[in-house]
């Protein structure tokens, strides 16, 4: 095994490297989410088609402004995706099920804890997002807002190599 540091092994890069692997065999199994509908999604589920998991909090104004792209992006047949929302820090479900119908949120919403978002992957901030291909593997991710355009633009890019 070639090393990193001029042919010296070092411990430290080892357990990197382990937590690394560990890290993507927790997540390797993908996630099961109820919604506040009660309606239970898997990414298994989701097979062919291409999954955005979004975090979120109603107190977040990039989390806000988002939302209509998200609504748009879930609604946009063309793009064979399916948006879920992951709500993070409220005080209640009635204030997230009031918060998403207020604007008109058609897309699952799930009530978050750390052990829904240990399913996915770090949240650092708000809003976070997840991004899995049709193959059930998660192929992007960002802290920060996202834009219904940044999203189409990454799915063609990836399916426009995946033709080649």
């Amino acid at each position: 095994m070639q090393t990193l540091q001029g042919g010296r092994f070092y411990p430290i890069w080892l357990a990197g490297l382990l937590l690394a692997l560990l890290a993507s065999w927790a997540h390797a199994g993908g996630f099961t989410l109820t919604d506040t509908n009660g309606k239970t999604h898997t990414l298994d589920g989701y097979k062919g088609k291409w999954v955005l998991v979004n975090f979120w909090a109603t107190w977040c104004p990039p989390c806000q402004e988002e939302i209509p792209d998200l609504i748009a992006l879930h609604g946009e047949k063309k793009n064979n995706l399916v948006v879920i929302g992951i709500a993070m820090d409220y005080r209640n479900a009635k204030q997230v099920t009031d918060f998403a119908d207020g604007l008109l949120v058609d897309y699952p919403i799930v009530l978050g804890n750390a052990q829904v978002a240990n399913q996915i992957g770090p949240v650092q901030g708000l809003p976070t997002t997840y991004l899995y291909n049709p193959d059930g593997k998660m192929v992007a991710q960002q802290v920060g807002a996202i834009t219904r355009e940044s999203v189409e633009s990454f799915i063609a890019k990836k399916s426009a190599r995946t033709k080649k």
